[in-house]
């Protein structure tokens, strides 16, 4: 697989220092959070190149999956509470001003993405998973929602994905309890969607990546925007934005791509037009 920094210049050379690595195995985009030795906790450097990497993987049309991991042995502890206080006085603003352009890159780019998760996903590093269309767990992995614990309540958007994944009374538990939820019930709950063997779980995402990528990309992308909606629109709503969308779809050349290779019996070649 070719590896490069995030702002690379397309020669797939890592620099030293990058916090961000970004590979790319055919139409499958994978970006690594690279600060191992603080578990991928968040800086601002972090936070920039994690937006950045995923917008630019999110405007390529050569794309159609993305894999979000983190590199050596946790997916992400969240903030950074070696530091003291957790940016006193102006949280709210960092939220908004530098984590919210993470989680909007997840959630508004066309192609699904795919949290790898080994380790552990803690904080705001839950919540970037969570924001995930689909999560893969290694066995031993878990998750942690510490808010409560430290004073803070759940943020990065997580006190809405959780609810719509599983209601309010599991997505409470969690969030009140700040007690680590093994990979084996976070799979229960539909908060995983896979679960791997400990070390696998990278390489079960990019697979399952891999598979998605052969889908049609239209459908795929108004899939997942419809979907989004499901939790803030209602069914009248969304069977009009259906019959809208499935009217975009059915004039695609890859409609009539996928209708042909269903009669002809061989496999689609889609080109997302």
């Amino acid at each position: 697989m070719a590896e490069a920094a995030v702002h690379s210049t397309g020669e797939d050379k890592d620099k030293p220092d990058s916090v961000v690595l970004t590979r790319r195995e055919g139409a499958v985009c994978t970006v690594l959070m690279h600060l191992p030795d603080t578990l991928n906790s968040f800086t601002s450097e972090l936070r920039a190149g994690l937006a950045a990497a995923l917008e630019e993987a999110a405007r390529d049309r050569s794309v159609r999956a993305i894999v979000l991991g983190g590199s050596g042995r946790f997916f992400s502890a969240g903030a950074n509470l070696k530091r003291g206080t957790v940016d006193a006085g102006s949280i709210g603003d960092i939220l908004i001003r530098e984590y919210k352009p993470m989680f909007d890159a997840i959630v508004q780019a066309p192609q699904p993405v795919i949290a790898a998760v080994q380790g552990g996903a803690a904080g705001i590093g839950m919540s970037l998973a969570m924001a995930c269309d689909l999560v893969v767990m290694e066995e031993n992995a878990f998750l942690l929602s510490p808010f409560t614990n430290i004073g803070l309540i759940p943020d990065g958007g997580s006190t809405w994905t959780l609810v719509q994944a599983i209601g309010h009374r599991a997505a409470f538990e969690f969030a009140a309890g700040g007690d680590r939820m093994p990979a084996a019930r976070a799979r229960e709950l539909n908060l995983a969607n896979r679960l791997a063997p400990p070390g696998e779980a990278l390489a079960a995402a990019e697979s399952w990546a891999a598979e998605l990528a052969k889908k049609a990309p239209l459908a795929l992308a108004a899939t997942k925007r419809l979907m989004r909606k499901a939790g803030t629109q209602s069914y009248d709503e969304l069977f009009l934005a259906e019959a809208e969308a499935q009217e975009k779809c059915g004039n695609s050349a890859d409609a009539a791509e996928g209708v042909a290779a269903f009669l002809e019996k061989r496999p689609p070649s889609f080109t997302g037009e």
